[in-house]
């Protein structure tokens, strides 16, 4: 049985596209956080073997995407769809996320996520977009 982090993981869980329907699925790999004063930062690896840095802050609710990591091929998707399960409990914790643009960096701009990386309370991050 499933354990989640709260009410909207449990109910945004049913809908995460699978595999074959998501339009990009990418699982990043997170050695360490770097703590700054209102956002965190991590140094994740494209599948070109190329070092590409991920930006978590609050507030705003979205996310802006890296293409090197995803395959978009001059489309942008409507939405993404974030997991990640924690590493002290196992609680899952979903988000769905409107694709705000393209970016040099991969932005996510959630506060639950921003605050369990401050704690370090994860070291993958799934994510699913939708077209």
């Amino acid at each position: 049985m499933k354990v989640f982090f709260d009410k909207l993981s449990e109910t945004l869980y049913g809908e995460i596209p699978d595999t074959s329907s998501a339009s990009n699925k990418v699982m990043l790999h997170i050695e360490q956080f770097d703590v700054g004063q209102s956002y965190v930062t991590a140094k994740v690896e494209n599948r070109f073997g190329d070092i590409i840095k991920l930006n978590i802050e609050g507030g705003l609710q979205g996310i802006e995407l890296q293409e090197t990591l995803f395959k978009l091929k001059s489309r942008q998707p409507r939405f993404a769809y974030i997991m990640i399960t924690l590493s002290d409990s196992g609680k899952i914790l979903v988000r769905k996320l409107p694709v705000l643009g393209v970016k040099d960096w991969l932005l996510i701009y959630e506060d639950d996520l921003f605050l369990l990386a401050v704690k370090d309370a994860y070291d993958e991050i799934d994510i699913r977009t939708v077209d």
